[in-house]
């Protein structure tokens, strides 16, 4: 957040995850945003109130067959940045779930320019996911080096040159906030690679992220170089995880930490967490079946869906529930939090103590996991080191 300057920004960020992407941005940002958004979500009900809100930007595009021009997009665009103001835009024009950036519109270059105000800067912004369509999974918004725009002395439209030079230097300014690969398959890996790789230990997702980067950077040099190598990982990541499916842990299961005080916590406040599921738990598969049905399998969009049924049904619910047993359902909120967070803890003393009867009872089994574990993680340093 400290490289965003004082004066007129343009972030620009990859999309991955529908409406979700530019929530983040709005909490995270260290300033007030404006965002350029497609001019049917403006008429949607609920969206359409919460973009105007947040004094979005519409962007006519063809296939939307709405009335307007880029004109007006980038006219309104250029009066926030000349009054010193703040926009984003993703410059790949739409969200997706493709493993790396889409080629880039020239909309965000061509705004920076014909913006022709002094000291305006180019912030690439990257949006990390753990997993994007996964409810409690991380997200990690990363702001890149500042990209300063030189104003042109054209009047009107950008130079294509300049524009071209302007809308490579934000791809690769994004580039270095974001995990690409060629594949689904080849970002998988990366995933399971670095779990197991840092399975004992906790790290800020920052670090996971930057992990990952050099786990992307080892694929690609074994990918070109080396494929029969990288085989062999791959193979033995894949029976490393049999073996652990087999023994029914986790990597993170295998030296196991029982923690006495989350046990008594756990034993503790089970019964009010038990009875927050059973209030929410119909109101929670309700929410999953009408964003699935709404996404029509679009995973970039999923979470979107569950944001906006969630927003829609929840507060019914507890509607719901005050008209049958009155006052007390302002307890419901806090029961359901609860039950989030003790059923998540309960899984993680569950995995725990299955882990401690594995190695008390499986010694030889449990040692030869390890010793897998160990080297798959050699390995791993090796290539780090042959990079």
């Amino acid at each position: 957040m400290e490289r965003a300057p004082d004066g007129p920004v343009v972030f620009a960020v990859n999309h991955p995850n529908g409406l979700v992407d530019p929530l983040f941005l709005l909490c995270f940002a260290p300033r007030p945003v404006s965002f350029l958004a497609k001019a049917p979500l403006l008429r949607y009900p609920v969206i359409g109130w919460l973009v105007r809100a947040f004094d979005t930007i519409p962007v006519y595009r063809k296939q939307d067959n709405t009335t307007g021009s880029n004109e007006e997009t980038f006219s309104r665009a250029r009066d926030v940045l000349q009054r010193g103001g703040s926009i984003a835009i993703f410059p790949e024009g739409t969200t997706h779930d493709d493993p790396r950036l889409r080629e880039l519109k020239t909309g965000a270059a061509r705004i920076a320019l014909g913006a022709d105000v002094p000291a305006l800067t180019v912030v690439p912004t990257g949006i990390y996911y753990t997993d994007k369509h996964v409810f409690r999974s991380s997200a990690l918004v990363l702001f890149g080096e500042p990209i300063l725009v030189q104003p042109t002395e054209v009047k009107g439209e950008p130079p294509v040159e300049a524009v071209e030079h302007l809308t490579g230097a934000i791809d690769a300014g994004l580039d270095a906030v974001t995990l690409q690969a060629d594949s689904h398959a080849a970002l998988a890996l990366i995933a399971r690679a670095e779990d197991i790789f840092t399975a004992d230990d906790e790290q800020p997702l920052a670090e996971e992220f930057d992990l990952r980067r050099r786990f992307i950077e080892g694929y690609h040099y074994l990918s070109a170089r080396d494929p029969k190598r990288l085989e062999q990982l791959q193979q033995k990541i894949a029976q490393f995880e049999s073996e652990l499916r087999r023994a029914k842990l986790d990597v993170h299961e295998l030296r196991p930490r029982v923690d006495a005080l989350r046990l008594f916590r756990v034993l503790v406040l089970l019964p009010l967490a038990l009875a927050g599921a059973v209030l929410h738990y119909p109101t929670y598969r309700l929410i999953g079946f009408v964003a699935g049905r709404l996404a029509k399998g679009e995973r970039n969009v999923l979470a979107t869906m569950k944001f906006l049924a969630a927003l829609l049904l929840y507060p019914l619910t507890y509607i719901a529930a005050a008209f049958f047993i009155g006052l007390y359902a302002l307890a419901l909120p806090f029961l359901g939090y609860l039950a989030l967070i003790v059923i998540e803890e309960v899984d993680d003393v569950i995995g725990d103590l299955r882990a401690v009867r594995h190695r008390m009872f499986r010694t030889s089994g449990h040692a030869q996991l390890i010793a897998q574990r160990e080297a798959i993680r050699e390995e791993l340093i090796a290539v780090a080191r042959d990079l």
